[in-house]
């Protein structure tokens, strides 16, 4: 199941009907013009220098998994949209072994590739009407470009466990069925991790709020 957020979601069972929903805001910066090296991928990553647009959205996520975090993940297919020479979402949260398609919802071809470590690819151009698809089968950040568009860009951030959240467009997450603990979260925002925070979860707790302001 996915959310509008672009977070893929377990169907919660049994053993996911319990537990505390941590949330609060992450303060975003404003979108500014960043000049940013984008590769093609004919190269090996030195592509011309160009000033991009950033498009600022976070990710809260559990630097360390709760205990038997890894036995409930489930592998599922999403979708990265290519609308108006845009990536849509501009940035994705997936688990480890889902699939992302890329359809092609434009009137002119596509190039969709990455040269990160997590998942190098190059699906070649295809026209309006088509889609392609990868699998991503180990953790990490994934930078998405396309190599006919040089301002297409988006993020595909790639989890061994359940515990992130997408921020919505005014900075807030929430993340649901945390077991006692004690976590360290990391607010991640495009490229950059911006806070670490540690809470602490007990049987007792019926919801925390944490917030990550601007520092």
């Amino acid at each position: 199941m996915a959310s509008s957020l672009g977070i893929l979601l377990p169907t919660p069972g049994p053993a996911q009907s319990r537990g505390v929903t941590i949330r609060g805001r992450v303060e975003l910066p404003r979108s500014s013009p960043l000049t940013e090296r984008r590769p093609s991928s004919g190269d090996l990553g030195d592509g011309p220098v160009r000033d991009i647009v950033e498009h600022r959205r976070a990710v809260v996520y559990f630097e360390t998994a709760p205990k038997g975090a890894f036995e409930d993940r489930e592998s599922g297919r999403v979708s990265m949209d290519q609308r108006h020479e845009t990536f849509v979402p501009h940035l994705l949260a997936i688990t480890v072994g889902t699939t992302v398609d890329f359809p092609n919802n434009d009137r002119t071809y596509h190039n969709v590739f990455s040269l990160s470590k997590t998942r190098r690819f190059d699906l070649g151009r295809y026209a309006a009407g088509r889609s392609k698809s990868v699998r991503f089968d180990r953790p990490g950040i994934v930078r998405v470009f396309c190599d006919i568009h040089s301002h297409m860009n988006a993020f595909i951030l790639v989890f061994t466990h359940r515990f992130f959240s997408v921020a919505d467009a005014d900075g807030r997450y929430q993340i649901d069925h945390v077991p006692p603990g004690t976590y360290t979260l990391v607010a991640w925002v495009e490229g950059d991790i911006r806070d670490t925070r540690s809470v602490q979860v007990t049987a007792e707790s019926r919801g925390i709020e944490l917030d990550f302001p601007h520092r």
